[in-house]
Formats: structure tokens, C-alpha cells, sequence
């Protein structure tokens, strides 16, 4: 019975060491995430605001379409580039998530 009763206290511990862990570890993964989408929006915004300043000050139709395509072109590149960024950050969460739990069933194993 008592054997029993310290099995029970060290898988909560393993547990609760484990469940703090992944928190800590993904708090960080999903601010890095946040903190690259707001960079990408800011940019993206800016560079919507100098493409309409740009077309605005176009004078002629060959002129604005030039500037429309230069800006599609830059637009889809960036988002290409930060899809790409995306995936490692999320990539990394996910193997941030999973690490906490690398040693978790050796130990809960080696109570039983």
C-alpha cells in the first residue's frame, strides 16, 4: 500500500514538472509567434500605404501599373518568406511542446 502511495506522489510530481515545463516553454514559442506576425503586419501595412502614395502620384496608366505590379510582386514575396518563417516558428513549438514529455514516461514507467 505504501508502495502504491509513493508511486501516486511521484507521477503527480512528474506530472506537474512536466505540465510547468511545456507552459514555460511554449509561452516563449508563442510570443515569438505574435511577435513575428506583428512585425509582418506592420510592414505589410506600410507598404500598402507607400503603394496607394505611389499610385496616387502616378501619371500615367503605364506608370500605375507598374507600380501595382511591382507591389503584387513584393507582396507575394514577403508573404511566401514569412510563410516560411511561420512554419519554423510553429515547427519549433512543436517540438518545444513535446520535449517536457521526452523523459516523462521513462519515469513514469520506472515507478511502476
Amino acid at each position: 500500500m505504501v508502495r502504491n502511495v509513493e508511486d501516486v506522489q511521484k507521477f503527480g510530481e512528474y506530472s506537474m514538472d512536466a505540465a510547468v515545463n511545456l507552459l514555460g516553454a511554449m509561452s516563449k514559442s508563442v510570443q515569438a509567434i505574435a511577435i513575428e506576425a506583428a512585425d509582418y503586419f506592420k510592414k505589410s501595412f506600410e507598404q500598402v500605404a507607400a503603394t496607394a502614395e505611389n499610385l496616387v502620384g502616378a501619371k500615367s496608366l503605364d506608370k500605375a501599373m507598374e507600380v501595382q505590379t511591382e507591389y503584387v510582386k513584393n507582396a507575394y514575396d514577403g508573404f511566401v518568406s514569412q510563410a516560411a518563417k511561420f512554419t519554423e516558428l510553429y515547427a519549433d513549438l512543436a517540438q518545444v511542446s513535446c520535449k517536457p514529455f521526452e523523459g516523462y514516461i521513462a519515469k513514469v514507467a520506472s515507478t511502476k
